[in-house]
């Protein structure tokens, strides 16, 4: 660990442009945890699967205890999980998610309520196999969010109401919850949302908000849901990266609109794709799916120590960036805990080796983990000298 986390120290005193020859001031143990180390700041948080909540991974499990104080589910709360079919609920996976977090003592998430992926098709069908009307899909939805978010009222803090709605132009997306109901399902969500659970945080989530027609759509989508007046507590920017998009510039300008808005800003699912992409443009949509390509999966024998001091250096700057804005942004939550487990391993090219978190295969912190904990270091002890 010693010569990784010198490494990591070496990038982050690059980064920063510090003048730092000998041993730099406040540069804590390397043992130091992510969640004590941004406890004045904001919460850092994980996506979890069933078998780290189960504790079934204990190592895993004892990982996610020591370095995360907020935890999202990957998958057991979204509709086709817990709500596979008119009138059956699945609560048994989720309330053990729920039970892991209120004994662990974490800030619970709930991901997510209104989506147009990983839901059933007979959300959507009405009769004779035609669509459903409005009112069936608004029954069904409101059927849907008070059950879920009724049964953990005031022990999930924070429910992503609606995800994804805005397209790449800035457009709503044209899904089935579109075209049934119109613009005003979002409004009706969060209204719905807000019934159930008064004193929860509501929250929009969505992919790919550094850009800027993007962007400017949600920024209206959150000005019609205030003008409506329902509740909207914060925008969730999903932040799936890679080591050289979106620039720095582009996230900080999009955490600086949001806040401006008055709504907390939330980094919902932090990871960094090193690989080659197939894709033109940066984009976490699910439904894309490339042919898998040997050019497209380099590292299979582990990541070279160029591109562990480049993913080190792109953690480092981002939570510098986090820091800056620490006063807005009340989450930080990384998309599932460690490379081994992350869902870049098959997106958007099945069966790949990625390396986008902070742990590595085996649980052990890479470079990446020590120079975040550079960062919050060397901002502490920069306050400390104000």
């Amino acid at each position: 660990m010693n010569g990784r986390y010198c490494l990591a120290r070496l990038v982050t005193i690059i980064l920063l442009g510090l003048d730092c020859m000998g041993p730099c001031p406040g540069a804590g143990p390397a043992e130091t945890t992510l969640q004590d180390a941004f406890k004045a700041d904001f919460l850092i948080g994980a996506a979890l699967n069933p078998s780290q909540f189960s504790e079934q991974n204990k190592m895993q499990a004892a990982l996610v205890k020591a370095q995360f104080n907020s935890i999202s589910p990957e998958n057991i709360l979204k509709w086709s999980s817990i709500h596979p079919a008119p009138g059956r609920f699945n609560f048994g996976p989720a309330d053990r998610y729920v039970e892991f977090g209120e004994a662990n003592r974490m800030v619970i998430v709930g991901h997510t309520l209104v989506w147009h992926q990983q839901t059933p098709k007979w959300v959507f069908e009405g009769a004779n196999g035609q669509p459903a009307t409005r009112d069936e899909l608004l029954a069904r939805m409101k059927e849907h969010i008070f059950t879920v978010v009724g049964r953990y009222r005031g022990r999930i803090k924070a429910w992503d109401v609606v995800n994804e709605a805005v397209e790449a132009d800035g457009s709503l997306r044209a899904s089935p919850w579109l075209k049934i109901i119109g613009d005003d399902f979002l409004e009706k969500a969060f209204q719905f949302a807000q019934e159930a659970d008064p004193a929860a945080e509501l929250i929009y989530n969505d992919y790919s908000l550094e850009n800027p027609a993007k962007r400017a759509g949600a920024l209206r989508l959150i000005k019609s849901l205030q003008a409506a007046g329902v509740k909207i507590s914060g925008v969730g920017l999903q932040s799936h990266h890679r080591l050289d998009k979106p620039s720095a510039e582009q996230v900080e300008a999009t955490i600086t609109d949001f806040a401006k808005l008055g709504v907390k800003v939330m980094i919902t699912e932090l990871d960094v794709d090193v690989l080659p992409s197939p894709q033109k443009s940066l984009s976490a949509e699910v439904s894309q799916n490339f042919q898998a390509e040997d050019r497209l999966n380099p590292y299979t024998a582990g990541l070279p120590d160029a591109l562990q001091a480049k993913l080190a250096a792109r953690y480092a700057k981002l939570f510098g960036i986090y820091l800056r804005h620490r006063d807005a942004i009340t989450r930080v939550t990384f998309w599932n805990v460690t490379d081994a487990d992350s869902w870049l391993n098959s997106f958007p090219v099945r069966g790949r080796t990625n390396y986008p978190l902070l742990f590595d295969r085996q649980g052990q912190p890479k470079p990446a983990f020590a120079a975040v904990l550079q960062v919050a270091a060397l901002a502490k002890s920069a306050d400390g000298e104000k």
